[in-house]
């Protein structure tokens, strides 16, 4: 699991491989990651945008970025969580992902909440 902290934003994610929609043979490896944003600090914030940064394990990149997330643009008030689960498709069987949320206040101000390094991995595929 991977976890960072920005402005009272707790951004954690953790990864698992989906070996049912996968398919190795056609170098097709699909991942599911569950992310939670929890809202730590004493102001709310909404999320706007997400950008994610995927990395195969080829070293190959590839950015993603829309807005919000699942079809939503959440907004935490102090001690709100928000919590879904996404899809992640490679062509290797290990990479890694990690990216920002751009999240505003209610008073017009922006940040990004950082997302940190995760890995996408077969299970017992690494050393």
């Amino acid at each position: 699991m991977s976890t960072a902290v920005t402005q009272g934003i707790r951004v954690s994610v953790e990864s698992v491989y989906v070996p049912e929609q996968s398919s190795p043979r056609a170098q097709r490896y699909v991942f599911a990651y569950t992310v939670k944003i929890h809202n730590e600090g004493t102001e709310g914030a909404q999320l706007r945008t997400r950008h994610w940064v995927i990395t195969d394990g080829n070293g190959r990149i590839e950015e993603v970025r829309g807005p919000g997330v699942v079809g939503q643009q959440p907004f935490l008030r102090p001690g709100d969580h928000f919590e879904y689960t996404s899809g992640c498709v490679l062509t290797t069987p290990r990479g890694e992902m990690h990216g920002t949320y751009q999240m505003h206040r209610s008073d017009g101000r922006a940040f990004d909440a950082t997302i940190a390094p995760f890995t996408l991995a077969l299970p017992y595929s690494l050393n």
